[in-house]
């Protein structure tokens, strides 16, 4: 039953929070919970909300209270904020304006996560050396994430950008929810088995912990690991970290921020191409030039400019040649015939005529044999002796013996 009053939406609302605003236990009031969704804004006010097992609350923080707040705190710690709870009467929106905050512990997924990034590292999960390069030029980019998220559309978006003709490949997975891990860490396996993708971007849009959480379970960080493709995490916003960015081989702020990373620009490309062509052009022409200055220097030199020059230098060397080897042809047959000379004096002085001339005679028996001693001589055999002028025949009547200087025949 209607009281009289009808009320627009902002007078209901300004109700609601005049009734907030004067309940005393709603000022200056302190809440225990675990941060979520945190948020720092490019204004400096700080958005989050606190959550336990039963509900949760949404929190902002103005800038002057950030910027007096000296405690750090982030996703999935346990905090204790300091407040006002009101309605904010734009939205219709109930939530706790945090003055102040002081980190009371680490809630229980921010836990999970440290004992996990721990155990990892300790079995080298992370070791840069065993990090894969990410290829300049791929022929084909996988996408591992939600088919129907932003991350999807905001890589596309910027790979068409960069590189229109860029082959993608989508692999559908869910990003967040029971059994999201498990589908996150078989597509890219599948993504190994097909082969095609020379880089895998794996990730998803920003949100609170629990939303990333998919990627901080180690199915992911296994599947990652093992892949021979690489992998760009590309997991929430740039102030998000998950077990799955530490894992990859190379980490990106957001999934816009991966497709440039994996996807060159084609103009730069082109502008290279060109540049380098230019390059080349330039030095062959440079190479050219020079090759054409050698030949004109050489074609300007004395010896061109002046053939007939050349011709006779080199007919006076030959000249010079020609002389050099007459003048010692001459010498050596010079020496030759004095050599001539001497051995023909040498050999006249030992022939048999010579000897003869000297008073020896030669013996020679009926056979024709020649005989240099008297043992070989028979008794009254006839010979012949032979001397310079003639010869002369012979019967040996008588042989003696030599004697030596004692009067000894000789043996």
């Amino acid at each position: 039953m209607q009281n009289g009053y009808v009320l627009s939406v902002t007078q209901l609302n300004e109700y609601v929070a005049g009734l907030l605003q004067r309940d005393v236990l709603l000022r200056g009031l302190t809440v225990r919970g675990e941060v979520s969704g945190f948020k720092r804004h490019s204004s400096g006010h700080v958005y989050f909300s606190l959550k336990d097992s039963g509900a949760l609350i949404r929190c902002v923080m103005f800038r002057q209270d950030a910027m007096a707040c000296h405690t750090v705190f982030a996703d999935g710690m346990e905090i204790v904020a300091t407040g006002n709870a009101s309605l904010y009467v734009r939205d219709g929106s109930y939530q706790l304006y945090v003055k102040s905050v002081q980190r009371e512990g680490e809630g229980e997924l921010y836990r999970r996560f440290l004992m996990l990034k721990t155990r990892l590292q300790a079995k080298g999960y992370f070791d840069e050396a065993r990090k894969k390069p990410i290829p300049a030029l791929p022929k084909c980019v996988g996408i591992v994430t939600s088919a129907t998220g932003a991350a999807v559309r905001d890589i596309i978006s910027v790979a068409r950008r960069r590189f229109p003709k860029m082959n993608l490949l989508l692999c559908p997975v869910a990003v967040q929810g029971v059994g999201a891990a498990e589908e996150i860490a078989e597509g890219i396996r599948r993504m190994n088995e097909v082969g095609k993708a020379d880089v895998l971007i794996v990730g998803r849009g920003g949100g609170s912990m629990e939303d990333l959480w998919a990627f901080n379970e180690e199915v992911v960080a296994q599947a990652i690991f093992e892949s021979r493709i690489p992998v760009v995490s590309a997991v929430g916003h740039e102030t998000d970290f998950s077990i799955a960015d530490f894992v990859a081989d190379l980490r990106a702020p957001t999934p816009s921020a991966a497709a440039e990373l994996c996807v060159p620009e084609v103009d730069t490309l082109l502008y290279a191409l060109d540049t380098a062509r230019e390059t080349l052009l330039q030095a062959t022409k440079n190479t050219l030039q020079r090759r054409r200055d050698k030949v004109e220097m050489l074609r300007s030199s004395s010896a061109f400019a002046r053939p007939s020059h050349a011709v006779e230098t080199a007919k006076n060397s030959l000249m010079a040649i020609e002389m050099q080897m007459l003048g010692a042809l001459s010498a050596n047959i010079q020496t030759a015939k004095q050599k001539h000379a001497v051995l023909q004096g040498q050999l006249l002085a030992l022939s048999p005529a010579a000897t003869l001339k000297r008073g020896f005679a030669l013996v020679k028996d009926k056979n024709g044999v020649y005989h240099g001693s008297a043992k070989a001589l028979l008794m009254q055999e006839h010979v012949t002796l032979c001397f310079h002028d003639g010869s002369v025949n012979a019967v040996i009547s008588t042989k003696e013996k030599e004697q030596d200087q004692n009067g000894k025949e000789k043996a």
